[in-house]
């Protein structure tokens, strides 16, 4: 898979992309909610403008990072799904993360079993912190690190 730095002109198809794989990935967090269509597309926006965010993606997957060595986004399409593209995307993040010399976190949802087994398998343990997710019904999410390689 090709990956691209995202630009500008990207912020709608993120925003879709972001959707299509949160809908499928996590009904039995969000159940019948909307999906905060509007808030995300200004999320990404104003992602794209901060200079401390890097975007990559690939038509089909995203992955971002901030230069605070926090992994900030990773979605597939769920019809992309099984085919190596997150752990692709993560790796890139993380890349991105050591070469500035700083330990990459995340959150990840805690009912999130997808993502929480595809970070537990690339190694990344839990810090013991917990926060509310920032979209309703707010549930917890989790702070993931992975160690010094």
């Amino acid at each position: 898979m090709i990956w691209r730095l995202a630009t500008a002109d990207d912020a709608v198809a993120l925003r879709d992309l972001e959707r299509a794989a949160n809908v499928a990935g996590l009904a039995q967090i969000f159940g019948d909610l909307p999906f905060p269509d509007d808030e995300v597309l200004l999320r990404w926006r104003v992602t794209l403008a901060d200079p401390a965010v890097t975007v990559l993606m690939a038509g089909v997957a995203l992955t971002s990072w901030d230069a605070t060595g926090r992994l900030r986004h990773l979605a597939v399409h769920p019809d992309h799904w099984g085919r190596g593209l997150a752990r692709e995307g993560v790796a890139l993040a993380v890349a991105g993360i050591r070469s500035a010399g700083l330990v990459p976190t995340l959150w990840v949802l805690a009912d999130n079993d997808r993502a929480r087994g595809l970070y537990d398998d690339l190694g990344w343990a839990p810090t013991g912190r917990e926060q509310p997710a920032e979209w309703p019904p707010y549930p917890v999410e989790l702070e993931l690190a992975l160690d010094p390689g």
